[in-house]
């Protein structure tokens, strides 16, 4: 289960993807259920729903999700 710091932290981590980053995201994410998205729909749903969808999932699936954060110099 994730501790009240981690959804804090996943909560920032979303909405700070861009839609590459999302779509992404969308495609290597480790579920606990199937996640069946057409690109279609990942590039045509605006971001801010994507990233609620994608939010819901991570906490469904209690997991944290794997993304790289590029540091600027």
């Amino acid at each position: 289960m994730l501790q009240a710091q981690q959804v804090e932290e996943l909560i920032c981590l979303v909405s700070s993807l861009e839609r590459q980053e999302l779509v992404q995201q969308f495609h290597s994410y480790q579920a606990t259920f199937p996640l069946d998205f057409t690109q279609e729909f990942l590039q045509t749903t605006p971001i801010e729903r994507l990233k609620h969808i994608f939010l819901a999932i991570c906490l469904q699936s209690q997991r944290m999700p794997s993304v790289h954060v590029a540091h600027a110099a």
